[in-house]
């Protein structure tokens, strides 16, 4: 498959409108460039690697890298997002110099210079992220390891919002628990749910392309017996009551997900939500309240928040 790298110069404060913007338009991953990452200091809790070469980010502002499958409605889909961002300002929002490029990418050299970056990561007490291709030994029988073989459409899953919700789910997980993932992408959620225990794991997400690499990567990791991936929009038509729904996904929708969430989770389960940037932490945070849940945890982490939220009240 042929793949074109959508390169796009704008500012901090567009980071959020535009990525919006390129998910409804189909994207398959979508790297972030800033130049004030150089600049900000990070906690080395678990053993977390950063090593940030200041030749691949800008002098300024931020490049977002969006990864979109050439096909028939590429050109397409390119013209409506170039004109979405222009019509960014009209809400106020500076979207800086602007400048839109898309270049072929060929999916082998993805896969190539994946490899140069990714290395094992501990992104909490006990999960550790593995690439496929290292030989890597666990410090103790306590430490679990998830395997992930990066391609075009995913990243590493060392994200904040990740790491926040897999340090959730450490938190929350019980064996034998029924545990609900919401926009799964590689699976990466999932996996590390199965490996702390739940027996049942229901994998959702939209994207056709996310379905197979979340299904390929629960065989890598051997729990696709426990972990059931699905095309699905959001919770609609999902029935059976989860001791656990996690969703790493935009505020807004989180926000729209709610009441839905309190109907599918059980009394005193958890709802873990992150994908919000730290701005938005008290609209998501209302939301949840309204819907009836109680916050027992807000995580931060660099410019993300993630949230765990438990059902206590009736169902509304």
């Amino acid at each position: 498959m042929k793949w074109s790298e959508v390169s796009i110069y704008t500012t901090n404060e567009a980071i959020e409108p535009i990525s919006h913007i390129l998910h409804e338009a189909g994207i398959s991953g979508m790297a972030i460039e800033d130049s004030a990452d150089l600049e900000k200091k990070r906690e080395d809790q678990f053993g977390e690697m950063y090593e940030l070469n200041p030749a691949d980010f800008p002098v300024d502002g931020v490049i977002i890298k969006a990864y979109l499958p050439v096909n028939a409605q590429h050109a397409h889909t390119i013209k409506n997002i170039q004109q979405k961002i222009s019509e960014l300002p009209l809400y106020q929002i500076n979207i800086g110099k602007n400048i839109v490029k898309v270049s072929e990418v060929k999916e082998e050299d993805w896969a190539t210079a994946w490899k140069k970056y990714y290395h094992p990561v501990k992104v909490s007490e006990r999960v550790t992220i593995v690439p496929s291709w290292e030989d890597y030994k666990p410090e103790s029988s306590a430490e679990l390891i998830i395997e992930l073989d990066p391609g075009m459409a995913f990243g590493t899953g060392t994200h904040p919002t990740t790491v926040m919700c897999i340090q959730a789910l450490e938190k929350t997980v019980k064996h034998g628990d029924y545990v609900i993932d919401v926009g799964t992408g590689s699976g990466i959620l999932s996996i590390a749910a199965s490996l702390l225990g739940a027996e049942q794991v229901t994998a959702l997400d939209l994207d056709e392309v996310a379905v197979e690499a979340a299904r390929q990567n629960t065989a890598l990791n051997g729990v696709e017996d426990s972990v059931s991936v699905k095309r699905n929009n959001l919770l609609e038509g999902v029935d059976g009551n989860a001791d656990i729904i996690v969703a790493n996904i935009l505020a807004e929708v989180i926000v729209r997900l709610a009441k839905t969430a309190a109907q599918t989770v059980k009394h005193d389960g958890f709802f873990i939500v992150s994908g919000i940037i730290l701005q938005k932490k008290d609209f998501v945070a209302d939301a949840l309240h309204e819907a009836g849940f109680e916050i027992e945890e807000t995580m931060i982490m660099e410019d993300w928040t993630a949230i765990i939220a438990r059902r206590a009240n009736e169902r509304v």
